[in-house]
C-alpha cells in the first residue's frame, strides 16, 4: 500500500504559518504593558501613615479656597459617621495650602508680625475691620458666615485628625516679599515662616506636586475653590 505524503510546498507552507503564529504570539507578549507603578520618595512616605481606610486631599490655592477646605475636612468627618457610621480615625484628609493659600499654613505670631505684607500679597483683609488681619482668621470660629469656613477652624479638624501640606515654592515666594517689604533677610525670614506652621504640616516642595503624590498614595483629589 503506497503511503500518502503532503507535498514538499505545503509541508513548508505550513511550518512557516506555525512559526509565524509563534513569533506573533511571543513578540504580543513582550508588547504587552507592565501596570504603572509610581516611584517612592523618602520625603513622601508621610502620606502611607495616616489613618484611614478613606483618603482624600483636599487642594486650596486661594484665600477663599483655603476656608472652604477646612469646612469641607470638616464636613467628611461629619457625613462619614452619619451616612456610614464610621470614626474620625477611618477618614484621612490632607489638605494642601498652596499658592496664595499658603498664607493660612502659618500661626498667629506670624500674622501679628507681617500680616500688613500677606494682606496686601493675598489681596486679603479682615471682614470686621477691613484691616489687614494680625491672626490666622482662619483659626477662629468668631467669623461665621463671613468667611468660606464657616466657623470651622484649623484647630477642631485637626482634632479630628487633618493634615496640612504646606507648599514650600510659596513659602520661599512669601519670605521675599516679606523681606522686600520690611527690609530683613528672606531665608532668616523663610526659617521663621517654617518654625511657625500650624499642627500637623508637611512641607513639600511644591503643593502642585503634593497633589500628583497624594493621588499616587491613593489619595481621592478635592478642589476647595
Amino acid at each position: 500500500m503506497k503511503q500518502k505524503t503532503m507535498p514538499r510546498r505545503s509541508l513548508m507552507t505550513g511550518l512557516g504559518a506555525a512559526a509565524a503564529v509563534s513569533l506573533t504570539s511571543k513578540t504580543a507578549v513582550a508588547q504587552t504593558p507592565k501596570p504603572f507603578q509610581p516611584t517612592r520618595h523618602a520625603q513622601d512616605e508621610w502620606f502611607s501613615t495616616i489613618r484611614g481606610t478613606h483618603r482624600n486631599f483636599i487642594d486650596a490655592a486661594t484665600p477663599s479656597g483655603a476656608g472652604a477646605a477646612i469646612l469641607y475636612a470638616n464636613n467628611l468627618y461629619v457625613a462619614n459617621q452619619s451616612g456610614y457610621k464610621l470614626a474620625e480615625s477611618d477618614v484621612a484628609v490632607v489638605v494642601c495650602l498652596r499658592h496664595f493659600a499658603t498664607a493660612f499654613a502659618f500661626k498667629d505670631a506670624i500674622w501679628a508680625k507681617y500680616g500688613k505684607a500677606m494682606s496686601s500679597m493675598i489681596q486679603f483683609v479682615d471682614p470686621k475691620t477691613k484691616a489687614a488681619p494680625s491672626t490666622n482668621l482662619l483659626n477662629s470660629a468668631d467669623y461665621g458666615l463671613t468667611l468660606s469656613n464657616f466657623g470651622n477652624t484649623i484647630d477642631s479638624v485637626v482634632r479630628r485628625g487633618t493634615h496640612f501640606a504646606v507648599c514650600d515654592m510659596a513659602t520661599r515666594f512669601f519670605s521675599g516679599q516679606i523681606a522686600m517689604g520690611v527690609n530683613g533677610d528672606a531665608e532668616a525670614i523663610y526659617k521663621e515662616l517654617v518654625a511657625n506652621t500650624i499642627a500637623n504640616s508637611h512641607m513639600v516642595p511644591a503643593g502642585v506636586v503634593a497633589v500628583n503624590r497624594a493621588q499616587e498614595y491613593g489619595y481621592t483629589l478635592l478642589t476647595a475653590l
